[in-house]
Parts: structure tokens; C-alpha cells; sequence
């Protein structure tokens, strides 16, 4: 199949890793920066009582499709599982920075 037929690129063109980056055309670069955009300024796009990224989707965001959840009630519950969110995200982006490096340094892209 075609990842852009109009540019001719199939999907059997394009590589692993990082060097996949260069095979996305321009045009499709834009239309990813412009949807990213589009979701950042018309989506989430408000606080809640003023708290940097809460979006009042609630719990796993159920919120955002139609179901209620109460939420933490107790502060420090709340405030505990946060501070695990955050964690784990950070967590997360290490080890796609550690991925990146290892596909840097040695073109072998997470475990090919």
C-alpha cells in the first residue's frame, strides 16, 4: 500500500528508526503540525480552577466521552496520584529519548 500516493512513497519504502523522519514528505509534515495545533487550540484549550493541564476530563478522561466520573475526593489522594502521573510520564520520555540515542548511535532501532 501507499503511505502517500501522490508523493509515490509506499509504506515498504520507508525504513525503521529515525531515518524514517526523512521519508515523510513535507506536505505531510505541515498536516500534522497544523492537527496538533488544531487539537491544542480549539480542544484543550481552558483550565480548571486554574490548574496547569487539567482539562476536566476526569479520571483516564472519561469525561470527554459522555461519562461522569467523581473523581478524588480527598486531597491527598488526589494530589498522590498526580504526583504519579507525572512521574510515570517523565519515566516514559527517558526511555524514548534512550531509544532514540540507541538508533543514533548504532541504526539498530529498538531491538531490529
Amino acid at each position: 500500500g501507499f503511505l502517500s500516493p501522490s508523493y509515490g512513497v509506499q509504506f515498504t519504502d520507508v525504513p525503521n528508526g529515525l531515518s524514517a523522519l526523512s521519508k515523510v514528505p513535507a506536505l505531510g509534515w505541515c498536516q500534522i503540525v497544523a492537527f496538533a495545533g488544531l487539537i491544542e487550540l480549539n480542544v484543550y484549550n481552558e483550565q480548571i480552577n486554574g490548574e496547569p493541564g487539567n482539562y476536566g476530563a476526569g479520571f483516564l478522561g472519561i469525561r470527554s466521552i459522555g461519562l461522569m466520573s467523581p473523581g478524588f475526593k480527598d486531597p491527598e489522594t488526589r494530589k498522590k496520584k498526580l504526583n504519579a502521573e507525572l512521574a510515570n510520564g517523565r519515566l516514559a520520555m527517558m526511555a524514548t529519548m534512550g531509544m532514540f540515542f540507541q538508533d543514533g548511535l548504532t541504526g539498530s532501532a529498538w531491538g531490529d
